[in-house]
């Protein structure tokens, strides 16, 4: 068996382990299943500098290689897409605090603000090519307002080098993990002095809340049993339907594939999709929906090569943790302004910045279960409008999208 059938099965494998980790240990629970897949692939990636096992540029196995690594690449996160979002109930906003919308707005503004701010501090600092760093701050508009999905699908859409995607990604978790470590660890409590507006909550009812604790996210267990992995499997066939809409509107306009259109209409099918109770109610699409991002996550993190870091790179670094500093403050204004309380604040901005996964741990934390919901809504709205808002980031700066 060649190295390149062994790597490509591991892409299957490799996942399919750390959800295993994932449901049986708490600490790849605290880890989270995209930074384990990130972290197997640049492992692989480091290895294969040093020892030169997969096949390399004018190797014979190269063009079959990196077919197949580009083929998966193009594939996993657009039937992603629809499967995260079916199980998503945007119904929620009829349920949650009157300030949730502020919240949201409020953060969106905030992060939008800071990443212009940002592009505009850095651009000229040194970081690869004028339309590259524009890739760069294109990617993060999508990774501050819908996590790791958004990121991936614009670094599609704007055809973003793989190398300046990991070291992005790798920057992004360097910066943003002490953020959510600092939290969890009583950083909480400045945010409550700083906004000391009370909560105010519609749902009295704590099973409701329960359910949203519970199974949202990231529960793989019971995916292969026969019932649920048949309507999963009913989920998977919606997904590949709305890529194959995506795909021929794409070649009715334009003539060609063009990842922005199929994108985009993806994502607008699935938001419609989830206002159906039926499609709401497929089991597992999320997790599904996960494993392919787990996918797609160990194939570009293997792509990584460290010999192209240099100092240059550390713009990024730097970009991203003036975005992050900056949108905090912006956004700790704007809810002191209008008296949005410092736990809806935290569980708001954790979720814009790292995804509704992360919402349940860090209310656990705090204490304060009523702001759940309201975190876990503003995830999801920003799931939905981010790769909109990172499309027109894009078209604003001049980047080629068609």
């Amino acid at each position: 068996m060649t190295s390149s059938t062994l790597m490509i099965a591991g892409y299957i494998i490799f996942p399919v382990i750390i959800i295993l980790l994932f449901n049986k240990y708490k600490w790849a629970q605290k880890i989270g299943t995209v930074i384990l897949a990130y972290a197997v692939g640049i492992i692989i990636a480091l290895l294969n500098t040093a020892a030169g096992f997969l096949p390399t540029e004018g190797a014979p196995a190269y063009d079959t290689f990196s077919s197949i690594q580009s083929t998966l690449m193009s594939v996993c996160v657009p039937l992603a897409i629809p499967l995260m979002l079916f199980n998503s109930d945007f119904k929620l906003w009829t349920k949650s605090l009157k300030k949730t919308l502020i919240a949201l707005v409020g953060g969106i503004f905030a992060v939008c603000v800071a990443i212009v701010l940002g592009y505009v501090v850095f651009k000229n600092v040194g970081y690869g090519t004028e339309d590259e760093f524009k890739k760069v701050a294109v990617m993060m508009t999508g990774i501050y307002t819908g996590g790791t999905l958004n990121f991936t699908a614009l670094s599609n859409i704007v055809h973003a080098d793989p190398n300046t995607y990991n070291i992005t990604l790798a920057f992004e978790e360097i910066v943003t993990l002490p953020l959510i470590i600092f939290i969890m660890a009583g950083g909480y409590k400045i945010f409550r002095k700083l906004m000391p507006a009370k909560d105010e909550t519609t749902l009295d009812n704590e099973n409701e809340l329960d359910k949203v604790a519970e199974g949202t996210f990231e529960n793989y267990r019971g995916m292969l049993q026969l019932h649920t992995f048949g309507r999963m499997m009913l989920g998977l066939l919606l997904s590949i339907g709305m890529l194959a809409i995506g795909a021929g509107l794409s070649l009715l306009i334009v003539g060609k594939i063009n990842e922005l259109i199929v994108i985009l209409t993806i994502t607008t099918l699935a938001i419609i999709a989830s206002f159906s109770k039926k499609i709401r109610e497929l089991p597992k699409t999320f997790e599904l929906g996960m494993f392919f991002i787990l996918i797609f996550s160990i194939v570009v993190a293997t792509k990584f090569d460290i010999t192209k870091i240099d100092s240059s790179s550390l713009t990024i670094m730097w970009f991203i943790l003036f975005a992050l500093v900056v949108s905090m403050v912006i956004y700790i204004i704007i809810c002191r302004c209008f008296k949005v309380s410092g736990d809806l604040f935290t569980a708001s901005y954790i979720s814009l910045l790292c995804s509704p996964p992360f919402v349940p741990p860090v209310v656990e934390a705090i204490g304060n279960r009523k702001v759940l919901i309201s975190g876990i809504a503003i995830g999801l709205v920003g799931y939905a409008v981010g790769n909109y808002l990172g499309s027109i980031f894009a078209t604003i700066l001049g980047l080629p999208l068609f």
